[in-house]
C-alpha cells in the first residue's frame, strides 16, 4: 500500500489574467498522477519582489496529498508550469505567467541545488505565509515553526485578499 504524504504548493502569476492563471493552475494540480488536491487558499494580490518593475501578483497556496516522492512532485510541478506556458528560461524575480513552488513536503528537510525543503523563502514572504495559514495554520514546518506563528511575525504590507 502506498503512503499518501501532504505537500503544500505556492501558486503565483502576474501575467495574462493572473487570477485565471492561478485558478487554472490550482485545478490542474488535481490532475498530477497519484496526487489529490485537498484544499486551496483564497486568492491574494501582492506586490512583486525584486528590482524589476512589473504588475502585482495574484497568489494562493494549495494543499495536496501525494504518493509521489518530493523530487517526482517537483518534476510534475515543472512540467505543469511548462504546460501552462512558462518558458524554461526566465528572469529571476521577473514577471511570470505561472509559478509553482513546492513549499513543504511531509516532514522532509533537504538542502540541494534542485530542491530545498521547506522552501527557503517562506518565513519572509507574507504572500506565502498568509495563504498557507488560511489552509494549514497548525502545520509545523520542520526547522521553521508553526505556520500561524510565522505569519504572525510578518506584516501584511503590500498584500490584500481578493
Amino acid at each position: 500500500m502506498e503512503i499518501w504524504r501532504p505537500a503544500y504548493i505556492g501558486v503565483g502569476s502576474n501575467l495574462a489574467e493572473p487570477r485565471a492563471q492561478v485558478l487554472t493552475a490550482c485545478a490542474k494540480l488535481a490532475q498530477i498522477p497519484l496526487t489529490r488536491l485537498v484544499s486551496s487558499s483564497r486568492l491574494y494580490r501582492s506586490r512583486p519582489l525584486g528590482p524589476i518593475a512589473q504588475p502585482d501578483f495574484v497568489n494562493a497556496v494549495a494543499g495536496v496529498l501525494t504518493q509521489l516522492d518530493s523530487a517526482a512532485l517537483l518534476a510534475a510541478l515543472r512540467a505543469l508550469e511548462a504546460a501552462l506556458g512558462r518558458p524554461a528560461q526566465h528572469e529571476r524575480w521577473g514577471p511570470r505567467i505561472i509559478d509553482l513552488d513546492l513549499l513543504s513536503y511531509a516532514r522532509e528537510q533537504r538542502a540541494e541545488p534542485a530542491l530545498t525543503l521547506p522552501h527557503p523563502g517562506i518565513v519572509e514572504r507574507n504572500f506565502v505565509l498568509y495563504p498557507l495559514a488560511d489552509i494549514a495554520p497548525d502545520l509545523d514546518l520542520p526547522g521553521l515553526g508553526r505556520v500561524a506563528e510565522l505569519a504572525g511575525r510578518i506584516t501584511s504590507e503590500g498584500l490584500a485578499p481578493l
